[in-house]
């Protein structure tokens, strides 16, 4: 770290943490480095670290929201379908790729999508509802996709 940088960093790090997050992650994982535990700013740090978690599953379940929300539209919305499928075909592909990155980079997410992927088939649905303005009637409240659809990259309606 420069020694500019350094001299700032002196300062109490809970402060840094809230006035320079930068400097408090650069100072923090030099503290690291240098095995220095006695001044690093653990309560900060745990906070970080529990957000670190929390935004891979949110990525997680936004994808797969994404996901479903094109799956529904292909296998659903007859009217649009021929404007709109290739676009929706493409979203598909993207949205298991990325998805497939994140579990190869946590695999432990992958305990998670048996828990959060009804609730992101309902939200993708109400989405979905919401802004096209379709007849809820057009869009099945139960899923008939199942886990392994979604994650099936040769699956994609009809």
């Amino acid at each position: 770290m420069n020694p500019e940088l350094q001299e700032k960093a002196d300062s109490n790090l809970s402060e840094l943490y809230d006035r320079d997050f930068y400097l408090w992650v650069q100072t923090t994982a030099q503290l690291l480095k240098e095995r220095k535990l006695d001044r690093i700013d653990f309560e900060s740090l745990i906070e970080e670290v529990e957000s670190m978690g929390k935004r891979e599953k949110k990525e997680l379940k936004s994808r797969l929201t994404t996901l479903i929300e094109h799956l529904l539209k292909l296998e659903y919305w007859e009217s649009e379908k021929a404007n709109n499928a290739r676009g929706w075909r493409q979203s598909v592909v993207e949205q298991r790729r990325q998805i497939q990155y994140l579990l190869e980079e946590s695999p432990s997410l992958k305990v998670l999508l048996a828990e959060v992927w009804t609730q992101c088939y309902g939200d993708a649905r109400k989405d979905i509802l919401r802004k096209y303005e379709l007849n809820p009637e057009g869009f099945p409240v139960e899923p008939k996709l199942t886990l392994d659809n979604l994650l099936d990259e040769d699956y994609i309606p009809a």
